[in-house]
């Protein structure tokens, strides 16, 4: 089973190059996924340069002038670019017989979105509250992700995993967020939804009344926050039309094709410049990522939240990446297995694992999961991410791989 492992940048011009491969190497993994294209964090690195490490937004090379000159978004630039680390791992990757895949995350961007607010989401109450995402139908947002797309590829990577290329969720659009309401998982969904105009057009010219699903939405959130009880349960398609009706419902599934059409040309793109596209679906992360408790819905049954059709992507994309975030090595394989139902047994799909906190204590637990996905028939496991845990943790890779 083929195995990669998630390093930023700063991971490698703290520890130094030949280090990190060296250890990677040691760990029996055959590739390096590198945040080619990364957001804003403040995260805890254990052997980091710095014990805390804080990220801003940008490329980690300069970004191709004949892609972006008339464009009006362009990606923010990291620092350091002038030392080339993005050409430097591939090289050295190179000489290790190691491929290099361009971790490249699109649409959340908050120093995009705070310089352009239009081509962010706007919410039922004509909010910009989430400057974080970026609208995939803003026609600008769409030729700034496929020209992002040419240009990770261009840095020579096998493949250009994608990060955030649909829609965000509410409670992940800005930094240092609060919110006092007892909001539902229905509340929330529906006020995450996008009603700007090229969403509301969209879905207009798809046969759904668009105003009316909007209108829902302010009535619905608006008593919540008035005081009203708030929304129980899951979200599911049935408990949302039960809650919100069948306009809101319908608004919601028009935003599949949004994004499906937007990947198509991601990843038609990355094509064109020699490399291929990895799909990444962030509803294991939604459901999974703060305690490794996921809720009873699998990710698969439950990606129409974010806009993702598994099923139309699956005659696109060549390859996705699941985030099993989870503590049951069962839930996982169970994951697994409707994924690959979804997009077809033909495609490749590549799990990614937490060895560490909150999902793994142990290197015994991790295996068990590096099974249970063997068994589901996965193409790949990776591993997130190397500079967010400590030494010991990652050590528990090679034991679980083998």
């Amino acid at each position: 089973m083929d195995s990669s492992v998630y390093v930023f940048v700063e991971d490698v011009r703290g520890e130094g190059l030949d280090k990190v491969l060296d250890r990677l190497s040691g760990y029996d993994v055959q590739s390096v996924t590198v945040a080619a294209a990364y957001h804003r964090a403040r995260d805890v690195t254990p052997h980091g340069l710095t014990r805390v490490t804080r990220r801003v937004d940008g490329v980690h090379f300069e970004p191709p002038a004949d892609l972006f000159e008339d464009l009006r978004l362009t990606p923010p630039v990291q620092p350091g670019v002038a030392d080339e680390p993005i050409t430097a791992l591939r090289r050295a990757t190179a000489e290790r017989g190691m491929k290099l895949h361009g971790w490249t995350v699109f649409l959340h961007n908050s120093t995009i979105g705070l310089a352009h607010p239009d081509v962010t989401v706007r919410n039922c109450f004509g909010d910009r509250g989430s400057p974080g995402d970026l609208c995939p139908a803003h026609p600008d947002v769409r030729l700034y992700a496929v020209a992002l797309a040419r240009a990770v590829a261009r840095q020579g990577v096998d493949s250009v995993v994608a990060e955030a290329l649909h829609f965000g969720t509410f409670g992940h659009g800005y930094h240092h967020e609060r919110c006092f309401v007892g909001l539902g998982p229905m509340d929330s969904f529906l006020l995450g939804l996008c009603f700007c105009d090229f969403c509301m057009r969209r879905a207009t010219d798809l046969g759904v009344n668009a105003e009316v699903a909007r209108e829902e939405c302010v009535r619905i959130v608006g008593a919540v926050l008035d005081g009203d009880r708030p929304s129980q349960g899951e979200v599911t398609r049935a408990a949302l039309t039960a809650y919100a009706g069948p306009d809101v419902v319908a608004y919601a599934r028009a935003r599949s094709e949004t994004v499906t059409s937007l990947v198509a040309d991601v990843s038609a793109a990355v094509a064109a410049e020699g490399s291929k596209l990895v799909y990444m679906d962030a509803t294991g992360a939604c459901k999974g990522y703060s305690d490794g408790l996921p809720s009873p819905g699998l990710a698969a049954h439950d990606s129409w939240q974010l806009g993702v059709d598994l099923v139309a992507l699956g005659d696109i994309v060549p390859s996705f990446a699941v985030l099993a975030y989870a503590r049951d090595p069962a839930r996982i394989g169970d994951d697994v297995g409707a994924y690959l139902r979804s997009v077809g047994n033909e495609r490749e799909v590549r799990v990614v694992l937490r060895p560490g906190l909150p999902d793994n204590d142990t290197a015994e637990r991790l295996g068990a999961k590096v099974r249970a996905l063997r068994a589901a028939g996965a193409d790949a496991v990776d591993f997130y991410a190397y500079g967010l845990v400590p030494y010991p943790v990652l050590e528990r890779i090679p034991v679980a791989l083998g």
